[in-house]
């Protein structure tokens, strides 16, 4: 008889074994949720040591993200229902649960999010650093997308008018942009680059008179390690309005030289030029050099001019200036052998002794 009395005692309009109850169910809420979380996570790790899709790491990374004091909030509101509360009360509960359960969903997406892209980065380092760069920009914009849409969320069930809001963001947004034009003109060139692609990381580049290979690709700056050493920054609308020359993509490199011999040098010698300067360049193979033509091309006002060109079929300075070198050494034992002399800047001056009256 004492104890039901007790169990019906009341307490802030609840009976001790109502609160008793809604206790009872708050607890086995927050332990299920808890072991369902933790139990699903576990399994996940142990599916993908020995699965090949990434789905599972991208779940598996998503529910350890899982916090204990957002899913307390949740059994509380859930233990909640069992009691009769102030109506004040019932919505202030409902809205914190409201809002524990947003953040935690923006946990699991966002970290899933980031485990994606984390292979994804890794899968292309190696082939497509373009790629990397691309998904960078991307998972960057899906999250600040994401923590925005549950802000937004969270503010409507705590009753401001989300609306107006939005409306006086826009507002606030036209007056920002005007203020910070430079900024913004960086940040929308940072995602030219990345899906235009017009350079990535790693290429070779020439920007109006600096040179150098791109190092880093930022929301507002791209930097260019030069050739002496010394790290050059570049502003992202720069880059874009300036004439970029790159040699990244370079698959080949056609090659223009002359060579100049005197006007002493026998008809028969000239002619043999062009096919000595031709076994020059294809002695190193097909496989790194394509002959395209030589020529006389032109009397010069102190030699006879010879004009040849050929393709090395690599992108490799180091490699075109070695095939360069073998060419020239070449060509002058060539010309050692048929006693050709090559041609340097001369004045012949003819002196006539005028008749004395």
């Amino acid at each position: 008889m004492i104890q039901l009395d007790l169990l019906t005692t009341t307490f802030l309009d609840n009976s001790l074994q109502a609160w008793i109850i809604a206790l009872g169910i708050a607890t086995i809420a927050f332990l299920g949720l808890r072991f369902v979380a933790l139990r699903a996570a576990k399994r996940l790790v142990r599916v993908t040591s020995w699965a090949t899709g990434h789905w599972d790491d991208v779940l598996s990374a998503s529910l350890e993200v899982t916090k204990s004091s957002l899913l307390l909030v949740i059994a509380v509101f859930l233990g909640s229902r069992a009691l009769d509360l102030p109506t004040r009360w019932a919505t202030v509960l409902e809205t914190v649960a409201v809002i524990a359960l947003l953040v935690q969903g923006g946990l699991w997406l966002s970290a899933g999010l980031t485990a994606w892209l984390t292979r994804q980065r890794s899968e292309r380092a190696a082939t497509d650093p373009a790629e990397v760069m691309t998904l960078g920009i991307l998972g960057l914009t899906a999250k600040i997308a994401l923590w925005s849409m549950v802000l937004l969320l969270a503010l409507d069930n705590l009753g401001v008018d989300v609306t107006a809001l939005v409306a006086g963001l826009g507002i606030g947004g036209v007056a920002v942009a005007l203020a910070a034009q430079n900024v913004l003109g960086d940040l929308f060139a940072s995602l030219s680059i990345v899906l235009d692609k017009p350079f990535v990381l790693g290429d070779f580049v020439i920007v109006g008179d600096f040179l150098g290979t791109v190092e880093a690709i930022g929301l507002k700056t791209t930097r260019v390690r030069s050739l002496a050493g010394e790290q050059v920054v570049f502003s992202n609308t720069d880059m874009l309005g300036s004439r970029i020359r790159n040699f990244g993509r370079m698959f080949e490199r056609r090659v223009l030289f002359k060579i100049g011999v005197t006007y002493q040098t026998q008809r028969e010698k000239l002619a043999a030029i062009p096919g000595v300067i031709r076994n020059a360049i294809e002695s190193h193979g097909e496989e790194l050099v394509r002959f395209d033509r030589s020529h006389m091309a032109e009397y010069g006002d102190f030699a006879i001019v010879f004009e040849s060109v050929y393709y090395v079929l690599s992108p490799v300075y180091n490699v075109h200036m070695d095939i360069q070198q073998d060419v020239f050494l070449r060509v002058h034992e060539a010309f050692e052998e048929r006693e050709i002399e090559f041609a340097y800047p001369t004045q012949t001056l003819f002196l006539e002794q005028a008749e004395t009256p």
